[in-house]
């Protein structure tokens, strides 16, 4: 499965000029109501709204990812939207959001996830971005995505993850965030390139809705100089126990690699230990805040209670209609 096949030409729009955040949710609702395959526009729309509140999906460099999973999602699609001049999203840099796309992900199945990481991981690329915004017409757009997509990720790829054993794993990272869509990958992709840029090894665990991939063994977190944990969510931390972390918010990683990286570089980075033994499982480094620790705790416990609320509801049904 590629991009293109979640992304129909009735769910692109280019030239697009909406007046604000709000009316640029409301178009891309609606192409992704054009795609059929949302149940429900306006309770998927309700989860993109939720997921805006918890911080902004405008991710910078004239992005913006809305996305939401969703029972109203029959399958996963794609909608985006181009904006000569960019639309206030409530980006992370302040600047305008020129590229939108919109993310609709069924609550059961993974099977997309891989191939919108891909997505993430090409919207890094700066030509890629000015490909997409200088497109005149659907067909370019579609175009450029497979384009990139194919040299990026060949049919049949070289096998990933082979390390020359001689170049030791210097840095590690995880990233998170709350809904495990978007910005996991994107900053996983920020810290991929600047690791290189800056001429060191690194290896990056992300947490996305398809659970842990290319997880940090124990034998690379005892050599590793350091771990760079951006994350919005829970994650396992016991393991890092006597390692120096970083621990920051997934933006972070997106928006300041480079800075991550060279403070591990450093040593500039506090000793972690877990306050609560073995099974320890969120971040407590000195250089976290309060109300961030709270913030995490909240996102971690909402997503662990998403069984219960869903068979609770079950229940409830069920005895309305024995009832009757």
């Amino acid at each position: 499965m590629r991009i293109t096949d979640l992304l129909y030409k009735e769910s692109i729009l280019l030239n697009a000029a909406p007046k604000d955040k709000s009316e640029a949710i409301d178009m891309l609702g609606g192409l992704q109501a054009k795609s059929g395959r949302i149940k429900d526009v306006e309770t998927y729309k309700k989860g993109i709204l939720a997921r805006e509140e918890m911080s902004s999906t405008a991710v910078g460099e004239g992005i913006a990812i809305p996305h939401a999973k969703s029972e109203a999602v029959a399958e996963p699609s794609l909608a985006a939207m181009t904006v000569p001049g960019g639309v206030d999203y409530e980006a992370l840099d302040g600047e305008p959001s020129d590229l939108l796309f919109m993310i609709a992900a069924p609550n059961d199945g993974d099977v997309h996830l891989d191939v919108l990481s891909r997505l993430m991981t090409l919207l890094m690329d700066e030509d890629f971005r000015a490909k997409l915004t200088a497109a005149k017409d659907k067909d370019e757009f579609l175009s450029a995505i497979d384009e990139a997509e194919k040299a990026k990720y060949p049919d049949e790829p070289a096998k990933a993850g082979e390390d020359n054993n001689s170049d030791r794993i210097k840095v590690l990272a995880v990233t998170a965030c709350p809904t495990g869509i978007a910005h996991t990958y994107m900053a996983a992709e920020a810290l991929e390139k600047a690791g290189k840029k800056l001429g060191i090894t690194i290896k990056v665990e992300t947490n996305g809705s398809g659970g842990a991939k290319n997880v940090l063994t124990a034998e690379e977190i005892a050599n590793c100089d350091g771990i760079i944990v951006a994350a919005d969510k829970s994650v396992e931390m016991a393991r890092f126990e006597g390692k120096k972390v970083i621990a920051t918010k997934v933006s972070d990683g997106i928006k300041i690699p480079e800075e991550l990286i060279e403070r591990i570089e450093k040593g500039d980075a506090p000793v972690y230990h877990s306050e609560g033994g073995a099974t320890a499982s969120t971040v407590s480094s000195g250089n976290e805040s309060f109300g961030r620790k709270i913030y995490k705790h909240l996102m971690n416990g909402v997503s662990n209670m998403l069984p219960f609320t869903v068979a609770g509801g079950i229940f409830i049904a069920l005895a309305f209609l024995i009832d009757t």
